[in-house]
């Protein structure tokens, strides 16, 4: 079983960054694909990034979110981050991490994925 706990959610203006922290207990984080969703309100989840398994680098973006947005594993601190920059009002929204016994990186369904946090909302005013 593994717990994932996300934190770093907050308000800030359009162009400002956040960082997103996924803690995780239970079982190391290492061997697992993790990805990072979002829903926002009326919406259905929605797919943002994912870091390949296996202490793995490569990484995995949607579009809306390529070239502004960093995923990233500290294998030694049990955690996932999720560097956001150039946020965008149509960034709102509650962000999830998640862990896949899938080897990945391209793992953009939540199907796909065995265990989700809580969650922490992130809202851009413009």
């Amino acid at each position: 079983q593994v717990q994932l706990v996300e934190s770093g959610g907050g308000l800030v203006q359009a162009g400002d960054s956040l960082r997103l922290s996924c803690a995780a207990s239970g079982r190391t984080l290492s061997s697992y694909a993790m990805g990072w969703f979002r829903q926002a309100p009326g919406k259905e989840r929605e797919f943002v990034s994912t870091i390949r398994g296996s202490g793995g680098t490569t990484t995995y973006y949607a579009d809306s979110v390529k070239g502004r947005f960093t995923i990233s594993r500290d294998n030694a601190k049990n955690t996932v981050y999720l560097q956001m920059n150039s946020l965008k009002p149509e960034d709102t929204a509650v962000y999830y991490c998640a862990a896949s016994r899938l080897l990945g990186p391209v793992l953009p369904h939540p199907k796909l994925y065995d265990y989700w946090g809580q969650g922490t909302q992130v809202t851009v005013s413009s």
